[in-house]
């Protein structure tokens, strides 16, 4: 058995995984979970470039999370940033700076390998042999990835619900103008992962995310965030449309009240809900399968 730490940084939040891994028995036990939302993509579909404040909320989170490790006595360290660190051009200075401070250099992953490891992380536990569709929607990106036991296709598109609420929201609640170019945006990314994803070939969506947890969540009824609870549930199509409708109705304050609502999603995830309601439409899936573990459990193993 091997004590290791999974570092995720993405667009919107960074996560961390000190877990228990032991590769003969099969089995991934959690030590400490942690989720901290940092907007480090906040403005680089606009100009490119990771904002100081992004930054400075992303080192303290390291600090913290170092801490962590080190009490905990992890002996390997994995740190994976994800799609706003791929877009940046002063993506050095937050190579850097998380270098000073963990120890390790931020591995700057593709959309293919992020795709590997969001389905190794959502499908290791799964029973049965069937062909998943995993679809991982993160702050400035998806990823779309098919396999039965081991990856056949992936494709990471820029659909996330950062960068649409960035790119395309204005009013409070968005206007109907705003959600069709959401729409719009989200069904080209469509057409575009299926140049090399069958996206329509797999027996089950597996969805993974805060995008996706936050609406099973709502789904679910819960008052208030039960991971137990949202891990492997399923959430039908007419569920799924039913909150984002609700979602799209609301004002930010609303979105807030919501007791499920982490603070951090509050403004983005109309935009993400909208991203989960066009897929399922588009695959024609009756429901979701909800996920907790994801890329970060495959960074875990990974490791081992």
């Amino acid at each position: 058995m091997t004590r290791v730490a999974a570092i995720d940084c993405g667009t919107n939040s960074i996560r961390l995984l000190v877990a228990d891994a032991d590769p003969d028995a099969g089995t991934l036990v959690d030590l400490d979970r942690r989720m901290t939302i940092v907007r480090l993509g906040q403005g680089v579909d606009r100009t490119g470039r990771l904002a100081p404040e992004a930054l400075e909320r992303t080192f303290a989170a390291c600090r913290e999370y170092a801490a962590v490790i080190e009490e905990r006595g992890a002996e390997r360290v994995r740190f994976v940033a994800t799609s706003a660190s791929r877009d940046a051009e002063n993506r050095e200075d937050f190579v850097r700076g998380v270098l000073d401070i963990l120890g390790v250099e931020p591995e700057v992953i593709t959309g293919d390998q992020e795709a590997e490891f969001s389905f190794t992380g959502a499908t290791r536990e799964l029973e049965g042999t069937d062909r998943y569709l995993v679809v991982d929607i993160g702050g400035g990106s998806t990823e779309f990835v098919v396999g039965a036991g081991h990856v056949e296709a992936a494709r990471s598109v820029d659909v996330g619900c950062v960068r649409l609420t960035e790119r395309h929201v204005r009013h409070d609640p968005p206007g109907e103008d705003e959600v069709a170019a959401i729409r719009a945006d989200v069904r080209a990314a469509l057409a575009l992962a299926e140049e090399t994803v069958p996206i329509r070939g797999a027996h089950t969506l597996v969805g993974l995310a805060g995008s996706v947890t936050t609406v099973a969540a709502i789904a679910l009824g819960l008052e208030e965030y039960d991971s137990a609870a949202i891990h492997r549930s399923r959430i039908p199509y007419g569920q799924v449309a039913e909150v984002t409708a609700r979602l799209l109705a609301m004002t930010h304050d609303e979105r807030a009240a919501i007791p499920v609502m982490h603070p951090g999603r509050v403004d983005v995830i109309v935009s993400g809900a909208l991203v989960l309601r066009e897929i399922m439409e588009h695959v024609g899936a009756s429901e979701v399968v909800v996920s907790e573990h994801d890329i970060l459990d495959g960074i875990a193993w990974s490791l081992v």
